[in-house]
């Protein structure tokens, strides 16, 4: 592959693509001293290794990248070279302008052709703790030279193939992160985690489908190892934590019951009041009366 670069603000090619910052090709002869600083920016960065050997610093930590492998760059996050050397090799990158919420959370953009609820999915795992270094993962090379040829080709349609090659990097890249936790061999420790989850956002309406997504699982998949796991259906599941969070907040003083109903993902008082009587043998008022002070 020819070395390239495409900047926004001067190529053509990029006339359409507003959220891309930059894409290139470089391969690096000879070292470069003074060439490759630490830097934060406020853009996403995906590179990909197709010859030598780089030793990288993202968000202080160092990283050794060989051919294959691919290094994720978060918004806000340092990354460069400690000792501002750009190595021997080749490499190709994408650069993409991406915004957050008030939550700190990426959003889903225009130009995407994802759902919210898949968006927000990947978001969590892209944001989540992991390490920024996927291994080997030669997809991401495959879909960065398919976008190249989509730029310099332009023919017809190649505006949705651009848009959805990017989407398929997200797609790609978020599941290979989920399988670096091997969620199929260590589900329990998984089911935890994605608990975890749950109970920290536990307003929001979850669906089974983004609950599948968070673990990296197909939605039929995803049912049969929770039923196996816990003995309820996804959703009976979230509702027990539901009122396992209720039951927390009902013995606090002070905290209204339509606050609580809200806070811990019920619709309404009433379906809150509704669910909780089946599920308890009490009304939260009833619960609440004779269980206050006690925690």
């Amino acid at each position: 592959m020819n070395q390239f670069v495409l900047s926004h603000n001067a190529a053509s090619e990029l006339r359409l693509f507003p959220h891309i910052i930059e894409i290139g090709v470089i391969k690096n002869p000879a070292i470069r001293l003074n060439g490759f600083p630490c830097e934060i920016d406020r853009c996403l960065k995906l590179y990909y290794i197709q010859e030598g050997k780089f030793e990288w610093c993202i968000n202080d930590r160092s990283y050794t990248l060989f051919p294959g492998d691919v290094a994720l760059v978060l918004p806000g996050t340092s990354f460069g070279n400690e000792s501002n050397v750009l190595e021997i090799g080749c490499f190709s990158w994408i650069h993409l302008q991406v915004n957050k919420n008030e939550k700190g959370e990426l959003e889903n953009p225009a130009w995407s052709s994802l759902s919210d609820a898949e968006s927000r999915a990947i978001n969590k795992i892209l944001q989540s703790d992991h390490t920024p270094i996927l291994q080997k993962f030669t997809d991401v090379g495959v879909i960065l030279k398919g976008i190249q040829t989509e730029l310099f080709k332009q023919e017809i349609g190649f505006l949705a193939r651009v848009n959805h090659l990017i989407d398929e990097i997200f797609i790609q890249v978020s599941r290979q992160f989920t399988r670096m936790s091997n969620p199929g061999r260590d589900f329990p420790k998984t089911f935890m985690k994605l608990e975890q989850e749950l109970r920290q956002n536990l307003s929001h309406q979850w669906t089974v489908e983004e609950m599948a997504a968070l673990v990296g699982l197909g939605t039929t998949l995803f049912n049969e190892k929770v039923k196996s796991y816990s003995g309820f259906s996804p959703l009976n599941y979230l509702i027990n934590i539901r009122i396992s969070e209720a039951i927390k907040l009902l013995k606090t003083p002070g905290i209204s019951l339509t606050d609580i109903a809200l806070d811990t993902g019920f619709y309404s008082s009433q379906h809150f009041s509704t669910t909780f009587k089946k599920l308890t043998g009490y009304t939260p008022s009833e619960f609440r009366k004779n269980h206050i002070g006690t925690n």
